[in-house]
């Protein structure tokens, strides 16, 4: 079977390099103000060319995104920025309004369009509209089942790509609202402030001065704030259907997650790949380690979600394991790590390489960069640790978090 391409999230230079260095086939990534995710670090036209000459170098793909629903006060910039990515020449451009899409024809015509989900496509009509106007990928709405997907695969011939992990808005494809009644905050245009996670009660209009909880809990309901979406135990079935591209959303998250669930992915990628697609109770292990609101297959089986869809607060956010630092260089049986949190003598750690994933370490000696022994370091600093075999430059190190 011909395995779907591995679509990672590039919040900033660190991330990039984190997805790459953890079997992503290719990433996504944007600049400030042009990109439905405003508030991540996102880059500099500078480095966004920097960060096409790693992937090249990788032999990996690019994707831009310039997916914002613009004003006609964006419509200059965007086409300066278009201009920029002449040099740049990414991969794809990820666009999701008529108008974008019509001026990256007319400037990039090299570059090919890839139509965002924002675009709410959830039939094969839609997709053969846009599949007229030149685009070479489509990345499908979060709607549709796989059905629906199969049907949309007989119907077209471009490239099919589909989120498999990662946060759900409670809107229509992304299109979301709330943000802007609530804090004069656009999420069509990157600013979303999450109003959906937060805290709702019930009133009814002439009764004012009296909330409800719906029930949940005594604090109220999170019915707005979904699970986020874990597609690990299906992936054969999206293959099936037809889709050339998982996409992993999160440019938001952390270089502790990006590592972790690029990584699973990965595995059980190279594992469709061979033919035969078994879940590995490890990857389900591993997922649980990292920040999640709990887990949902979405509406891919029905078009209503499954029971398990929305969040509790006894789901908000769990998290087992938190991150260490990062393996910069090896050295004589020792890592040197650059810290990104506090570490000392006796903590127990893993470090986030194949293979030795899940063996924990009991921290017996520190040394500062100058080769002293120090008792614990903390963020920022540069240490020097017993390593493992197996563990390479660029791999993670964690531990649980009640260690």
């Amino acid at each position: 079977m011909k395995s779907p391409e591995l679509l990672a999230p590039a919040g900033n230079f660190e991330k990039l390099e984190t997805a790459l260095h953890y079997g992503a086939d290719a990433v996504y990534m944007g600049i400030s103000g042009l990109s439905l995710r405003a508030k991540a670090d996102n880059f500099t036209s500078k480095e966004l060319q920097q960060a096409a000459g790693l992937v090249r170098e990788k032999g990996k793909k690019l994707y831009i995104t310039v997916n914002i629903f613009p004003h006609n006060r964006d419509i200059a910039i965007i086409k300066h920025h278009l201009q920029e990515l002449k040099n740049i020449r990414p991969d794809g451009i990820i666009i999701s309004d008529p108008g974008v899409h019509e001026l990256a024809m007319e400037i990039v015509p090299q570059i090919p369009v890839h139509i965002s989900t924002q675009a709410n496509i959830t039939n094969y009509r839609a997709a053969k509209f846009w599949e007229k106007l030149g685009a070479k990928r489509l990345v499908l709405a979060r709607e549709l089942s796989l059905d629906e997907i199969k049907e949309i695969r007989d119907h077209v011939s471009l490239e099919l790509e589909c989120f498999v992990h990662g946060a759900i808005c409670i809107s229509y494809s992304g299109r979301c609202y709330i943000s802007s009644f609530l804090t004069n905050r656009s999420g069509n245009l990157g600013e979303c402030t999450n109003s959906c996670r937060w805290n709702y009660t019930l009133m009814e209009e002439m009764r004012p001065e009296q909330r409800h909880p719906v029930y949940e809990n005594d604090r109220g309901t999170y019915i707005l704030s979904s699970r986020d979406l874990c597609m690990i135990g299906h992936l054969d079935k999206l293959a099936d259907a037809g889709v050339d591209s998982f996409k992993i959303e999160g440019r938001m998250k952390g270089i502790n997650y990006v590592a972790g669930v690029v990584k699973i992915y990965r595995e059980a990628l190279d594992q469709l790949k061979q033919g035969t697609y078994a879940v590995n109770d490890q990857w389900i292990r591993e997922l649980s380690m990292f920040s999640s609101r709990g887990y949902t297959t979405g509406m891919f089986f029905g078009k209503q979600p499954d029971k398990d869809y929305n969040h509790d607060e006894h789901n908000k956010y769990t998290m087992s394991h938190e991150l260490v630092g990062i393996v910069k260089a090896l050295d004589n049986g020792n890592a040197q790590v650059a810290l990104r949190n506090t570490l000392k003598l006796g903590d127990t750690i893993q470090f986030l390489s194949p293979g030795i994933e899940n063996r924990s370490y009991e921290v017996s000696k520190i040394f500062s960069n100058e080769g002293l022994p120090i008792e614990s370091g903390r963020n920022e600093n540069i240490i020097m640790i017993p390593s493992e075999p197996g563990v390479r430059a660029k791999d993670l190190v964690r531990r649980p978090v009640n260690s």
